[in-house]
């Protein structure tokens, strides 16, 4: 990944066959989201490295983490704890073997989590590329709150997907990353890392 070249990942050049191979033929089988790197994780995973500070001697949750790039780049930066989330038991084996592939330790945590109440539970949350549907966006908008209410540091890195919560957010930062021609339509994505806005009391 040329912007992150301090981490190397399995990835597939066409997650459309992944799909195929992975669904044993049932139509509502998870979509491979795992088998290449998001923008979205991307972009985070490049701050994370730029910006170690944030996480470093910290428990950290990546949130829908998919093949576990941003908790491995929290690991790389010094996290005390990376756990990596995510439903996909096939996710859950990416992260473990890139996360060996950087020789760095990652947990994986294979649950929905976006209606518990783990805010206590990690000082740093952080969620890349996960609002392209309306749902999950607003329940994961909700975790994210919960968390940074409860102290946790939240970051949220999105490529402009149709479904992020803009009026809640405020940006931190962008970069210009490249992307999958064949999964986004395009090579490269402005991808805006933002956090929770802090409303005045």
């Amino acid at each position: 990944m040329p912007l992150v070249p301090e981490i190397v990942v399995y990835a597939s050049e066409d997650a459309y066959r992944v799909w195929d191979l992975t669904s044993l033929g049932a139509p509502d089988a998870p979509v491979p989201y795992w088998s290449f790197p998001w923008a979205g994780g991307q972009a985070l995973a490049r701050y994370l490295l730029d910006h170690p500070d944030l996480v470093r001697g910290r428990r950290v949750l990546d949130v829908a983490s998919g093949n576990g790039l941003v908790a491995i780049a929290a690991a790389k930066a010094g996290a005390a704890h990376a756990v990596a989330n995510d439903v996909d038991p096939f996710a859950a084996a990416a992260q473990q073997l890139n996360a060996r592939a950087n020789n760095v330790a990652v947990d994986s945590l294979q649950a929905d989590i976006l209606d518990d109440d783990r805010a206590g539970e990690f000082d740093v949350v952080l969620a890349g590329d996960v609002c392209y549907e309306r749902e999950l966006s607003a329940r994961l908008l909700g975790f994210l709150q919960r968390s940074a209410g409860g102290g946790a540091a939240v970051l949220l890195a999105d490529p402009g997907r149709s479904y992020l919560p803009r009026d809640q957010l405020e940006p931190v930062t962008a970069f210009d990353v490249s992307t999958s021609l064949a999964v986004e339509g395009t090579e490269r994505k402005q991808t805006t890392i933002w956090r929770p806005a802090r409303h005045p009391d």
